[in-house]
């Protein structure tokens, strides 16, 4: 008379048993929490106090605006024209690190004056632009 436990006969048994697993890790953790402090142990030295200062800055933004009259904004400042546009990039350029050129457009803008002010950036030398733009409240996620 044989006693089956868990199992039909002939069939392996399906489930892991993971009570060593648990016990061997228990051990260990054990072990190492005994073993950590020992080996913390160092010779007493009074170190050197420093100060944490950055070395590099980051560079500001630069926003460049244009409305729906093809009027171009340097930082909330009117631009007269192309050229001088063209001579900020430049003189922004050169600065180390480069500064970031934000985009801000109204949507009634024409795709031209968008094109030449990104020509413009182009030419200047400023390798980062992005654009900004208002999320749209009517997509999910955004409510």
């Amino acid at each position: 008379m044989a006693m089956s436990v868990g199992q039909e006969e002939g069939g392996a048994i399906a489930s892991i048993n993971t009570t060593p697993l648990v016990d061997v890790m228990l051990v260990l953790l054990i072990i190492f929490l005994i073993t950590i402090p020992v080996i913390n142990k160092t010779i007493p030295v009074q170190l050197p106090k420093a100060v944490n200062i950055p070395t590099q800055t980051k560079p500001e933004n630069i926003t460049i605006a244009v409305d729906k009259g093809d009027v171009i904004y340097w930082n909330d400042k009117k631009i007269a024209d192309r050229n001088e546009l063209l001579g900020l990039i430049e003189a922004a350029a050169v600065k180390k690190p480069q500064p970031e050129i934000h985009i801000r457009g109204d949507k009634e803008t024409r795709y031209e004056a968008i094109g030449r002010v990104m020509y413009a950036i182009q030419r200047g030398g400023i390798v980062k632009v992005g654009f900004l733009t208002e999320p749209d409240h009517g997509v999910r996620g955004y409510r």
